[in-house]
């Protein structure tokens, strides 16, 4: 059957009859002789019935449930179910994906995508302890790695088996996670029991209207909130600082809090086109609202501590996130922000920063142009005396000029430059500072 549709229905691309029994048929039972299968067992993106099928014939009493989007390969997986009278076998004729919620005990596949992304999209249907099976290549170490970075805490590498086709050169991997959490439904349940619960599906919805303006730098400041995208950022903040967690933010499908989130965290479950209009990061992973700490005030008449401060003009939020993570990774004393700047707790600045936003020593200061000329500050100007010949003062400002403008005039007397190749017009704003940063902390280690 798979051969006469195969022209029509472009079933698969193997014609060779001998390549059909190895690549497809025998490489499809091999799994059922390597391991004991999970039943049910669903075959996701099965194609014309790869494994699926062939194991149903070589073990008659495994339940399997074929998935497969396309319509076509449906119809014919159907009229193969009904020819060969295949008990157990059912036929899912949609795209899985994580709100797919029918209880299964094991995973099968031989598609292509990432092994991670196959973990998330069975988050909803594979129940704990059971198996993801991966029919996968030699080359698959780094999609391993990934899944492990990524999925850790929901799954676990049970089996890593190279194996080889017999009576041929073709080299496989096996590679079994196992689930060691519980499906996206019952940690949905188990989540609704304990969040208060509120569901947004309109624009005119106050919370939504200000989760909206937690995208700009004024409705921070007003509010004194923050959103924080990224799972590796959200899992950070809710484990460090608890108490400042407000609410939990997906759209319906997404993932509820985790169990270890502090019961006074509220869940907001948004409508999905709600939700693209503020994970402007592009994560498709939960937000965070946080309250944010006040931003003391810093007048030049309160000097400079030892060491260095830094001083942040710039309107674009990734630069002076980027900016404040080196001053933290590199010593800075201090970070002031200046009337110029962005807020720190923008979304695009907490990404920028990996989370240094919440360590730093943050302080409000004036405007660029009302700091007076006494203060001890070193701009950074690329006609400036070559930085590596600098001695630094014990005490001092580290000044870099406004994406564009630049800096004032009266800044560039003592300035320092970064040399680069003529080609090149100037550095990055928040690269310079960075240089900058580190030539200076070095340069307090060498002197002990």
């Amino acid at each position: 059957m798979l051969r006469e549709h195969n022209t029509e229905l472009n079933l698969t691309r193997i014609h060779n009859f001998t390549s059909m029994v190895l690549k497809l048929y025998v490489d499809s039972i091999l799994p059922g002789q390597l391991m004991e299968l999970p039943s049910p067992l669903l075959d996701l993106g099965t194609g014309p019935g790869m494994p699926g099928i062939p194991l149903k014939i070589a073990y008659p009493d495994l339940h399997v449930v074929l998935a497969e989007s396309r319509q076509k390969r449906v119809d014919f997986l159907r009229m193969v179910r009904e020819s060969l009278q295949l008990e157990g076998l059912e036929i899912v004729g949609k795209k899985i994906a994580a709100d797919f919620q029918d209880s299964v005990a094991g995973v099968i596949t031989r598609a292509l995508e990432s092994i991670a992304i196959t973990l998330d999209r069975i988050a909803g249907c594979l129940v704990k302890d059971g198996l993801v099976i991966f029919m996968k290549g030699p080359h698959c170490d780094h999609e391993i790695q990934e899944a492990q970075l990524r999925s850790g805490q929901e799954y676990r590498l049970l089996q890593d088996l190279p194996y080889r086709i017999p009576n041929t050169p073709h080299q496989r991997r096996l590679v079994v996670f196992q689930r060691t959490g519980e499906p996206l439904g019952e940690r949905k349940r188990q989540a609704m029991r304990r969040h208060p619960l509120r569901q947004i599906d309109s624009e005119r919805n106050e919370l939504f209207k200000n989760l909206k303006k937690l995208l700009g730098s004024h409705g921070i400041k007003k509010q004194q909130k923050a959103l924080v995208g990224g799972p590796k950022q959200t899992t950070e903040i809710l484990r460090q600082t608890p108490d400042r967690c407000e609410a939990w933010i997906t759209n319906a499908e997404g993932a509820p809090p985790p169990p270890d989130a502090p019961d006074h965290l509220t869940w907001f479950q948004l409508e999905s086109s709600l939700f693209q209009q503020i994970d402007i990061l592009g994560t498709h992973s939960p937000l965070l609202l946080v309250s944010i700490p006040e931003v003391s005030k810093w007048e030049p008449r309160d000097g400079l501590p030892r060491g260095c401060t830094v001083f942040i003009p710039f309107q674009d939020p990734e630069n002076v996130g980027a900016v404040i993570r080196s001053a933290v990774a590199f010593g800075a004393a201090q970070v002031i922000l200046l009337t110029e700047s962005a807020h720190p707790y923008h979304p695009k600045s907490l990404r920028a920063s990996g989370g240094a936003v919440l360590y730093a020593k943050l302080l409000e200061g004036p405007s660029l142009h009302d700091l007076p000329e006494d203060l001890p500050l070193i701009a950074l100007w690329q006609r400036g005396v070559e930085i590596s010949k600098s001695v630094f003062p014990e005490s001092f400002g580290l000044l870099v000029g406004m994406e564009g403008p630049g800096l004032p005039e009266r800044w560039l007397k003592n300035a320092l430059a970064i040399p680069i190749h003529p080609q090149v017009e100037s550095l990055n704003a928040a690269t310079a500072a960075a240089i900058a940063l580190y030539v200076w902390s070095r340069s307090v280690r060498v002197r002990g």
